[in-house]
């Protein structure tokens, strides 16, 4: 439940970064005092948040070669973040465990995103694992 906690928490700041250029490490600090996140979490948290961006160019080439019909930027900015978390999670992160990064994913669409969320998200991601 707590590394749940670590990856909204990326999440979140990915979803500021995107909408209002928000600065990562300002946006991690902030929603982390606002965040239950354990410390022992604040580290793996922020190494999502990084290394997402830090690879984002990638992880939305790689996203978009597998959603036909949806450019990244016409993707809801939800979906779009959510995946790109668990992508940076499944190819990049050693000792990452690929299909939690998934079902984490979906989780958090059921809970952020809309009703087609979850599926597409799963749909996507289950693609880009097969790679």
């Amino acid at each position: 439940m707590s590394r749940r906690k670590a990856r909204e928490l990326a999440f979140k700041v990915l979803f500021q970064v995107d909408q209002v250029d928000a600065d990562p490490k300002q946006a991690f600090d902030y929603l982390l005092h606002e965040s239950e996140l354990m410390e022992k979490d604040h580290s793996f948290s922020w190494e999502l948040t990084e290394g997402t961006l830090e690879h984002q160019a990638d992880i939305d080439r790689r996203i978009s070669s597998y959603a036909r019909d949806w450019a990244i930027n016409r993707m809801p900015s939800v979906d779009r973040n959510i995946m790109r978390v668990a992508a940076f999670e499944i190819l990049y992160m050693e000792n990452s465990q690929p299909v939690v990064a998934i079902d984490e994913a979906v989780e958090m669409a059921k809970k952020y995103g809309d009703e087609n969320s979850p599926a597409f998200i799963n749909a996507i991601l289950d693609r880009l694992l097969g790679e």
